[in-house]
């Protein structure tokens, strides 16, 4: 554990919640939180030269907008501020290889509550090796006061133990249950001529899959025995069935196998979840 969380800031309404959840989440790891601007100057000067006194500095404003939100919120976090003169996607890129977690804000589209990933945010997500927390802006308050439980996606034909580690310490830390969700659809046999579903056949895939579910759950059971677990079973595609699992939750987080694939890649059920999550969503890198 290095006890550091960073979060980039651009002075939009998106990164001030990302900077309060983050300032929570610092709180409850007792850890430091960064508050990170990187910016580009519109124009150059040589390098090593004093910047001038009439040069523009927006940078300044916008760090102290979420350092006042940030003491505001959680007064007792210990507050880093780092301002970069550096493309974003690098700076944050760098941060986060010194960081536990890199938090970041998300545009909200509208009564849908859904998320916009930029390009900033896609290319940090298959570069860097540690979590990422999207958080968009609520109208109804903090992301960090919504929700009573954790919801994690759970793939049983690649379950990463990163991915159930990370998910269980974060409800272990804000002492509220963990739903497990794992979505499997029906074999092509389920099926009669006519299409419907055979019953018989559904109840026994459901069977199947939730004793696979227990089974993988079961040590980090014994581990975190506080931590009271719901595993949940939804016969439809994983994509939207932890969406389901998802209502009500205040934090989704979903696995991104980060080794293995010759061209780093983000699947259906990530982008699912950071375009439609009603939540904060995590995205773990696993192995």
């Amino acid at each position: 554990m290095k006890n550091l969380i960073t979060v980039g800031v651009d002075g939009t309404p998106h990164a001030l919640a990302a900077a309060q959840w983050a300032a929570y989440e610092a709180h409850l790891r007792q850890s430091r939180l960064r508050l990170l601007t990187a910016w580009q100057p519109l124009t150059a000067r040589p390098r090593g030269a004093p910047s001038s006194p009439e040069e523009p500095h927006w940078p300044d404003p916008v760090i102290e907008e979420a350092r006042a939100t940030v003491e505001a919120a959680q007064p007792g976090v210990p507050v880093d501020v780092s301002l970069v003169h550096e493309q974003p996607l690098q700076a944050l890129a760098e941060a986060a290889e010194d960081s536990d977690l890199l938090a970041l804000g998300s545009r909200g589209l509208g009564p849908a509550a859904r998320f916009a990933l930029g390009e900033t945010g896609l290319e940090l997500m298959l570069r860097v090796t540690v979590p990422i927390v999207l958080v968009r802006a609520r109208q109804d308050g903090p992301a960090t006061e919504a929700g009573q439980s954790v919801t994690v996606g759970v793939s049983l034909h690649d379950t990463g133990q990163r991915l159930l580690a990370f998910a269980f310490e974060t409800a272990a830390r804000r002492a509220v249950p963990l739903r497990a969700v794992h979505g499997r659809n029906l074999p092509p046999f389920a099926y009669d001529r006519g299409g419907d579903v055979e019953r018989a056949t559904a109840q026994e895939t459901e069977r199947l899959a939730r004793g696979e579910l227990s089974e993988a759950l079961r040590p980090w059971r014994e581990k975190f025995r506080d931590v009271r677990v719901e595993e949940q079973v939804v016969l439809e595609s994983p994509a939207p069935a932890l969406m389901h699992g998802a209502a009500g939750a205040q934090l989704l987080i979903v696995g991104r196998r980060h080794l293995g694939h010759a061209v780093p890649r983000i699947g259906h059920v990530v982008h699912a979840a950071v375009h439609h999550a009603p939540c904060p969503v995590a995205i773990v890198p696993h192995e």
